[in-house]
């Protein structure tokens, strides 16, 4: 069973910066997409940012292209989002989540993940 821990969130100021971490630990990492997922109170978990077994195909919602960056280093078994030019809009509390099907395409979609952490909460002050 994989399990997956999200950490660096924090309070920032709007315009700033945050870089969060999924550490991932159990049978597999390297062969699984994952993905970033956000939620805030009343509303649904949203995507965020998707990528690859290798890191070179990723996918990012419109909302964060161009601020954020989705990464992975599988020797250390560790996900990353690196968000810069942080607005009010992103405050959530931040999941991460790995696919379990086809590698192909990458998938945006909620129920496509699983295996969610406990979250990390990322408020945004404006």
């Amino acid at each position: 069973q994989v399990q997956l821990v999200e950490s660096g969130g924090g309070l920032v100021q709007a315009g700033g910066s945050l870089r969060l971490s999924c550490a991932v630990s159990g049978r597999t990492f390297s062969t699984n997409n994952m993905g970033w997922f956000r939620q805030a109170p009343g509303l649904e978990r949203e995507f965020v940012a998707a990528i690859n077994w290798s890191g070179g195909l990723t996918s990012y919602a419109d909302s964060v292209k161009g601020r954020f960056t989705i990464s992975r280093d599988n020797a250390k078994k560790t996900m990353y989002l690196q968000m810069n030019g942080l607005k009010a809009e992103d405050t959530a509390v931040y999941y991460c989540g790995i696919h379990w099907g086809l590698p192909t395409p990458l998938r945006v979609g909620v129920r496509d993940y699983s295996n969610w952490g406990q979250g990390t909460q990322v408020t945004v002050s404006s």
